[in-house]
């Protein structure tokens, strides 16, 4: 893991390279769900074959109720115990997300009030490239479910018997084993055999998001996701656990970023020294081995200062504050989400601490925060307006028109009168 210091020049290579369009991801992509879009199922199955190796002719596109069942009753009880646990913690925070209804008297005779409905059919994407994540069904689904949002759809290209059984702890009933950019075009724009939804939630990877970008102007999507990132901040601190918290967001994938920033020389080469030791108990096929040294870096800032300066125009979707979050947390002010403490494992928020793990990467934290439950409503105002009401506000409002020449507002009022 280099060690490199903080200066203008890289700082401004490490933001650029977030910025980069993935030009082929993007073309084949759109290749893929305007080929979905014109033929439908077909398309889909042809897809799936060519780049899964998944003949769905033979296996179907939904996963059977009997299979949901017996993967459920095959898997180990502890494991049921975590889904639970994790699942519950995230309900209860989801919970707390949720937008409420109110009413308000803005002036005698107008009333305003807030209605939030639930999106009507929604579609959780589930990567499943070395193993079916889970941890992101537990977070795309809970959330819904706390919105009562009425269908829910999940897709997954390979659904082990673990993602089976924590879909049937959930109640998910519709799972479908498709996945790519394929399964993001059927989801988008429906087919005969997959139902048309409203917003796609989950990450993927580069063609998935590609495909999601390409989508999002006729299917909502809940935001850009990108190569995983994470930044540990601190100017002391348990090495060995500062190094675990890298190589975890580091194993994510090859492009993963994972970064320790700090001002202290002596420290930084302490962590080097431990990232190496610690890679080194991976198995060589872990993903860490290839990010950690291309697409990470231990950058060593002047000051405490310029350490949270970077940190909130790096905006990054995890942050570490192992030591001294009283005095950082407030410098801190863009961020997916922050870990909090010596002993806030970045891998706890990953599957059960409750806050979601879907959240923004490449600067997108300077924009918004993570996946919440609010992504899974719609906040309808409706307005009262009573003979009162209008007699109050109809000179302001026909004034108002008048100044930008719109004549048929001026006459909607006038005609009340």
């Amino acid at each position: 893991m280099k060690i490199l210091k903080l200066t203008p020049a890289l700082e401004k290579r490490l933001l650029l390279a977030r910025q980069q369009r993935d030009v082929k991801a993007e073309r084949v992509a759109a290749r893929i769900v305007a080929d979905v879009r014109r033929r439908g199922d077909s398309a889909v199955s042809a897809w799936t074959k060519k780049l899964d190796g998944i003949d769905l002719s033979d296996a179907g596109v939904w996963i059977s109720r009997r299979d949901i069942n017996a993967a459920a009753a095959s898997v180990a009880k502890d494991f049921l115990r975590a889904v639970e646990h994790a699942a519950k913690n995230v309900r209860l925070v989801a919970q707390n997300q949720l937008p409420q209804p109110w009413t308000m008297e803005v002036e005698p005779g107008l009333t305003i009030k807030q209605v939030v409905r639930p999106i009507d059919t929604i579609g959780c994407y589930i990567p499943g490239g070395r193993h079916a994540l889970l941890s992101t069904l537990i977070m795309t689904v809970v959330p819904a479910q706390v919105a009562a949002v009425p269908r829910i759809v999940v897709v997954c290209p390979r659904p082990n018997p673990e993602l089976l059984a924590a879909a049937h702890l959930l109640g998910v009933k519709e799972i479908a084993r498709i996945g790519g950019a394929q399964a993001i075009g059927a989801l988008a724009y429906g087919t005969k055999t997959m139902p048309r939804v409203e917003k796609i939630f989950g990450p993927g990877n580069r063609y998935v998001t590609a495909a999601k970008h390409f989508v999002s102007s006729d299917c909502a999507i809940d935001l850009p996701a990108g190569p995983t990132e994470a930044i540990v901040l601190a100017t002391k601190g348990n090495v060995r656990w500062i190094a675990a918290d890298l190589l975890a967001q580091a194993e994510h994938a090859p492009d993963a970023g994972s970064f320790f920033v700090t001002t202290s020389k002596a420290l930084a080469e302490k962590v080097q020294a431990e990232v190496g030791t610690q890679l080194q108990k991976l198995a060589r096929t872990n993903p860490a081995h290839v990010s950690i040294s291309r697409s990470g870096a231990i950058i060593l800032a002047p000051s405490v200062a310029a350490a949270c300066q970077f940190v909130n125009r790096f905006a990054p979707e995890h942050l570490s504050l192992p030591t001294d979050a009283a005095i950082l947390l407030n410098k801190c002010e863009a961020a997916g989400t922050i870990f909090v403490g010596p002993w806030a494992a970045q891998p706890l928020g990953d599957y059960a601490s409750g806050s979601n793990h879907v959240l923004p990467t490449a600067g997108w934290a300077r924009r918004r925060g993570g996946l919440g439950t609010s992504d899974f409503v719609k906040c309808i105002s409706v307005q009262f307006i009573q003979r009162q009401g209008f007699a109050r506000l109809a000179n302001d409002v026909q004034t108002l028109a008048r100044a930008e020449g719109l004549q048929a507002h001026v006459n909607a009022v006038e005609v009340r009168r």
